[in-house]
């Protein structure tokens, strides 16, 4: 049944095009030499029976049968045997063959699990969903042997796959996929991608007109724009649940799509499903996050109608220094939470001492001066993780004052912290330039004259020559400062 011969593989059945399961049918064609050996057996056993016979009848022809039945016995055995062993060197050379076919299988396996796991470690580092796109994108354009590659995501809905990014189309392609409507409400499409998205299994096509009798009209108009004709289409998954298509194709290389081709760009399907979920999670988390803090600070300015939206204000002044100081994304928007939760110790102080219109007494000042530690003790409560963890003291800290002269700590110069004097410029700013209880709103030449005065002695030099560089470009409102 086996032997040197390559067998003969048939796979009629095959899972990832609809097959319930992959089937494999796999022949031997029986060899020549074996062809000859069962002529020379039948051979030996019919000179075998004609000799005896003739031994009874004819006894004085064994001396010429006898020689002449060897010599046909021993030419049909050479015969073979010399057949067999040219079988068994062509069966060495397909060994052989078969054997550097694996080896290099088995490399171009490696170099695509070192390749995923580069990808998986790239993109693992990754919380932007548009990043995770562009850089798989990258990857496939620069790394893999494919002419086009495309990325679509379904919207919130699952009603569509939507065109996100993808490379080597040109200009009426690319607008002819971003127009394109992927459905996944409408029972009737049967595109590869919507079949591929609904069934989470891959599509490999070296053909498209194989599979024209399953497309409808629309389908098969698109890929003639798109001028397809050998593709892979593999859903992007994550917990059983598909988010998006990755699909690559070839138009100009004539190199045939393979399975080897089909198991990397799963490999990367899978990543990319595992990245662009935890960068869902984690921009779902970012925006609770910022509404839980733009409502706490809410909180505040709702108490009174003349504070409302100080909070909100304060903080877009501390985001443009740090912007005109030039501070890192990531200190900007930590920044930007502490100046809203500045004064979220005033939710212990009574609403007769931050609502009264007269002067303060000593003790009601005194009150009014523990928010900064009420803040710090409250946002210390809070379980803020990174560079986040600065927020209680730098909140805390916005009423300290370069000289010495402020509160709740009496810190000095380099002893506050960079984000408090930010802050403390722009809470001074929004307060005066706005109405209190206690007086009117303070023109912004006074605000400004104050602020220059009050400079390198109650504020930092550099943070309120950046505070006025911003204020020129942005909030101004065309008026002379």
């Amino acid at each position: 049944m086996f032997n040197y011969k390559i067998p003969k593989i048939e796979h009629p059945e095959c899972m990832f095009e609809g097959g319930k399961a992959c089937r494999y049918i796999v022949t031997w064609q029986e060899a020549h030499s074996e062809f000859y050996k069962k002529i020379r057996n039948l051979t030996s056993v019919f000179l075998f029976i004609t000799i005896l016979a003739a031994s009874f009848i004819f006894p004085k022809a064994l001396i010429t049968l006898l020689p002449a039945s060897l010599f046909i016995i021993l030419l049909l055995t050479l015969f073979s045997s010399n057949l067999e062993k040219k079988e068994l060197q062509l069966g060495i050379e397909n060994l052989r063959e078969g054997v550097d076919q694996l080896m290099e299988q088995i490399n171009i396996n490696y170099n695509n699990a070192l390749l995923v796991n580069e990808i998986s470690l790239a993109f693992g580092k990754q919380i932007n969903i548009d990043r995770i796109l562009s850089d798989a994108i990258y990857v496939l354009e620069k790394r893999l042997d494919y002419d086009r590659g495309v990325l679509l995501l379904a919207n919130k809905n699952k009603t569509e796959i939507v065109f996100k990014t993808g490379f080597g189309y040109s200009f009426e392609q690319y607008n002819i996929l971003k127009d394109a409507g992927f459905h996944l409400d409408r029972p009737d499409s049967k595109g590869p991608f919507i079949v591929s998205f609904k069934k989470q299994q891959p599509i490999l096509v070296n053909d498209i007109s194989e599979i024209e009798a399953s497309l409808s009209s629309h389908s098969l108009e698109f890929a003639k724009k798109m001028e397809t004709k050998s593709f892979i289409c593999c859903p992007i998954v994550y917990e059983n649940k598909a988010i998006g298509i990755l699909a690559v194709d070839n138009i100009k290389t004539k190199r045939p799509l393979q399975q080897s081709d089909l198991n990397i760009v799963m490999g990367i399907a899978n990543v990319i499903g595992l990245s662009l979920n935890n960068a869902m999670l984690f921009e779902a988390r970012e925006a609770q996050f910022k509404s839980i803090i733009k409502t706490l600070a809410a909180s505040i300015d709702a108490r009174d109608f003349l504070t409302a939206g100080h909070s909100e204000k304060v903080a877009e002044y501390s985001v443009g220094i740090c912007r005109e100081i030039g501070m890192p994304p990531d200190y900007i928007e930590m920044i930007r939470v502490a100046a809203l939760l500045h004064d979220y110790g005033k939710i212990g102080i009574d609403d007769s001492i931050l609502k009264k219109n007269g002067l303060l007494s000593d003790e009601e000042r005194n009150l009014i001066k523990s928010h900064a530690e009420k803040t710090q003790t409250i946002l210390k409560q809070i379980n803020f993780e990174g560079i986040y963890k600065e927020i209680p003291d730098i909140a805390a800290y916005h009423h300290e004052k370069i000289d010495g002269s402020g509160y709740p700590k009496g810190l000095k110069g380099e002893q506050i912290p960079l984000g408090s004097k930010i802050i403390a410029v722009a809470d001074f700013f929004e307060a005066i330039t706005s109405k209190r209880h206690y007086r009117d709103a303070m023109s912004l030449d006074k605000a400004f004259f104050l602020l220059m005065e009050k400079r390198g002695m109650h504020f930092d030099e550099n943070v309120v020559d950046a505070f006025i560089r911003y204020y020129e470009k942005n909030g101004s409102n065309g008026q002379d400062l």
